[in-house]
């Protein structure tokens, strides 16, 4: 008996280790007994470039490694991302949506805070998404530092990528690609910036994210998802 308690005692130190240094952890206490890996998206998306030590980040060299060892897990059930980001690097926001849209593993997601720029793809990247009524998501138009050759080249190549967000977004949202554009070039509620702000309730009515819930209702649609992967494996 005190071997089991002191086991579950290691466990849980390295669950708060993993915890406070990732951000990760394992969750397998449920009645179901289904083991889930939770995801935390926060900060600012850092790509190729470190940002400042004094900056909270969420490192996508780190997400993508994790990504692939869920997949190929035999222990793990399904996903649960919870995000609360300003956005950050394109590519590297795009290839954490790509990775996570791929996962044979269920997956559900919940906006908290915020979901900003490159946080809308991840956000929708899921299989099921959810976002708490006070939490915001901000649709804009691309921004780049990098160097072209010169205007019009830059332009295309802007262009190009804004391609790459909204029909990604499209494609694993209720929006029309036509719909995200209008809403990234509308001029009229943003301060000095061109694009738009949704409330979780105007969130769901575009069709971005498909609900408006908290962590209980995340859970419980990850509970779904899993037991019908389950059951398809099964029959």
């Amino acid at each position: 008996m005190s071997d089991n308690k002191n086991e579950q005692l290691e466990k849980t130190k390295q669950q708060d280790e993993l915890m406070k240094e990732t951000g990760e952890a394992m969750l397998s206490d449920n009645e179901k007994e289904y083991h889930i890996q939770l995801l935390t998206i926060i900060g600012e998306v850092e790509g190729h470039e470190c940002l400042p030590n004094n900056s909270k980040t969420t490192k996508y060299e780190h997400i993508l490694p994790k990504l692939a060892v869920i997949e190929d897990s035999k222990e793990t059930d399904g996903l649960l991302i919870l995000l609360n980001t300003v956005g950050g690097d394109v590519e590297a926001g795009l290839a954490i949506a790509e990775m996570i849209a791929s996962l044979s593993k269920p997956t559900v997601s919940l906006v908290l805070g915020g979901g900003h720029s490159i946080g809308v793809p991840m956000a929708v990247s899921a299989d099921y998404s959810f976002i708490v009524p006070s939490a915001t998501m901000v649709i804009h138009p691309v921004r780049s530092s990098g160097m072209f050759i010169g205007v019009m080249q830059s332009y295309r190549n802007i262009e190009k990528i804004q391609d790459r967000i909204t029909g990604f977004v499209a494609e694993h949202s209720h929006m029309k690609q036509e719909r995200i554009e209008e809403l990234m070039l509308d001029t009229s509620q943003l301060v000095k910036d061109v694009g738009t702000m949704l409330e979780g309730p105007e969130a769901v009515r575009e069709g971005l994210i498909d609900q408006v819930g908290g962590i209980r209702e995340a859970m419980d649609k990850l509970y779904q998802l899993i037991g019908e992967a389950k059951a398809e494996k099964t029959s």
